[in-house]
């Protein structure tokens, strides 16, 4: 995984770059990234995942580099895909980074 920036630059107010909608599923970025995590993380355990994703969030975080704002995109993108319970994981995995 890179980075969380790179996913939310130009997602907001439902366009990306060059005017692409969010409804353009296959040029959109967010789409994109979770494809390219997915490919990268095929094989490994759901922990392992799940601290990978974790960790390189705190590294943006710290780097200033991930926005509350990137985070929140992130979780927008994700929750619908997730049953209560692991909604309510990312969620609070979501605050957490927030606090940093």
């Amino acid at each position: 995984m890179k980075d969380f920036k790179s996913y939310s630059d130009g997602m907001e107010n439902g366009s990306g770059k060059n005017g692409q909608n969010k409804s353009d599923f296959e040029n959109d970025k967010g789409v994109n990234l979770i494809k390219n995590v997915a490919a990268s993380m095929q094989g490994r355990s759901q922990s392992d995942i799940m601290k990978a994703i974790i960790e390189e969030a705190e590294r943006g975080k710290r780097a200033g580099t991930l926005t509350n704002a990137d985070l929140d995109n992130f979780y927008n993108l994700m929750a619908p895909t997730l049953d209560g319970f692991k909604r309510q994981k990312l969620k609070s995995i979501i605050a957490r980074l927030k606090r940093i």
